[in-house]
C-alpha cells in the first residue's frame, strides 16, 4: 500500500509540472498568444506594404508606357510648363501678422 501512495504522489507532482509547463512554461499558451498577436501585426504590415508595392508598380508601368505620366509628374512635382503656356499662381489671401509681431500678440490686440 505504501508504494501506491508514492505512485499517486509522483503522478500528482508530474501532473502539476505538466500544467505549469502548459500555462507558464516556454512554448506555453502565453507564448502562443504573444506569437499570434505578432503574426496578426505582421500580416497588417504586409498588407500595407503590398498596397504600396502595387501603387509603385502601377506608377512604374505608367511611366514606362507613355509620356503623359511623365509630363503630369513634371508639372506637379517640378512645376514645369510647356513653351507658350502662361503660369498662374493662386495665393490664398490670408491675414499675415506684421514682421516682429507674434501671432498671439496679434490676437491679443484684436480683443476689446
Amino acid at each position: 500500500m505504501r508504494w501506491l501512495r508514492w505512485m499517486l504522489l509522483a503522478l500528482v507532482v508530474l501532473l502539476g509540472w505538466l500544467q505549469y509547463r502548459l500555462w507558464l512554461g516556454n512554448g506555453g499558451t502565453r507564448a502562443v498568444e504573444e506569437l499570434d498577436a505578432r503574426v496578426v501585426q505582421q500580416r497588417r504590415q504586409n498588407e500595407g506594404l503590398e498596397q504600396r508595392n502595387a501603387a509603385l508598380a502601377a506608377e512604374v508601368a505608367d511611366l514606362k508606357s507613355g509620356e503623359a505620366a511623365i509630363e503630369e509628374r513634371a508639372r506637379n512635382e517640378l512645376g514645369m510648363i510647356k513653351p507658350g503656356e502662361t503660369f498662374y499662381r493662386v495665393v490664398d489671401d490670408e491675414r499675415v501678422p506684421p514682421p516682429g509681431m507674434a501671432a498671439d500678440e496679434e490676437d491679443a490686440g484684436d480683443a476689446p
